[in-house]
């Protein structure tokens, strides 16, 4: 296995990478090592349904600096059977295993039926509950059964990050009063549907907010060359950091530190 260790300097992290897809079956460490080699030292390996919870825990044991998350993201809620709030629940005995999620509401597609949604989310905060971890959270469409759910197990659950965040301002609001974390994607870098989060990313406050690519999903539009393959990677996030950064009137290394400061605690990472 290629060496992939990062550097006791590097500072960001990645908190939402689907590693798992298939589309970096080819190549997954080299992917892994070009992150390290842009700066990004650690990552979240989203799990989006039982099966592939189980893949990024196993990624965890393949490469350093990897951490997971278990869980049924809403699409795939239809396929939930007796037996997955099981399986989630040995996941989450797991140290490597750092939150419940990807998991919510989805009214954009309704992949899955929006009853089977909502049950499929009521099973998982209750999961978070049992087991203490964070919960990392996914909305499109949804926003006001998702805050009604969200709300009655708000007071039960540690803590919370509403994983690529692209609503408005009054949605932003709602959400951090609830005590909820942020993440922000290369959504930003958008300038046709990303021009509202330029103007309203200041409103996170500074303990709140963390970053992720959500590759191979929603590549920065405004990367230059951009690459011809059109996805996304970890190593990406450094651009994201620098955009955000120019936003909010920071340094990048300041917003860098922040952000990996508050994903080390939210995801207790070691």
């Amino acid at each position: 296995m290629t060496d992939v260790t990062p550097s006791p300097a590097t500072l960001l992290v990645d908190i939402g990478a689907n590693l798992t897809h298939d589309s970096f079956d080819a190549d997954r460490a080299e992917v892994i090592a070009r992150a390290h080699a842009a700066g990004v030292g650690r990552f979240v390996v989203t799990g989006s349904d039982a099966a592939h919870s189980q893949k990024a825990l196993d990624l965890c044991a393949a490469y350093p600096g990897l951490h997971a998350t278990a869980g049924v993201h809403p699409h795939h809620a239809k396929d939930c059977g007796p037996d997955t709030a099981d399986e989630l629940r040995a996941l989450l005995r797991r140290p490597e295993v750092v939150a419940v999620g990807e998991c919510g509401l989805d009214y954009f597609r309704n992949f899955s039926p929006p009853d089977v949604q909502r049950q499929v989310f009521e099973m998982q905060l209750t999961l978070a509950e049992e087991c203490g971890k964070s919960v990392f959270l996914h909305q499109r469409d949804a926003h006001e059964d998702f805050m009604r759910i969200l709300a009655a197990h708000r007071p039960h659950l540690s803590r919370a990050v509403v994983h690529c965040f692209t609503g408005d301002a009054a949605e932003l609001h709602a959400y951090l009063a609830l005590g909820c974390h942020i993440g922000i994607t290369g959504w930003i870098c958008d300038e046709r549907r990303g021009q509202h989060l330029r103007d309203c990313v200041g409103i996170i406050p500074a303990d709140k907010l963390m970053l992720e690519t959500d590759a191979p999903y929603l590549i920065p539009r405004d990367l230059s060359p951009k690459p011809a393959s059109n996805r996304n990677e970890p190593m990406y996030l450094r651009h994201i950091a620098e955009v955000v950064a120019d936003c909010l009137g920071k340094p990048v290394s300041q917003l860098i530190q922040e952000t990996t400061r508050n994903a080390e605690a939210f995801f207790a990472l070691g």
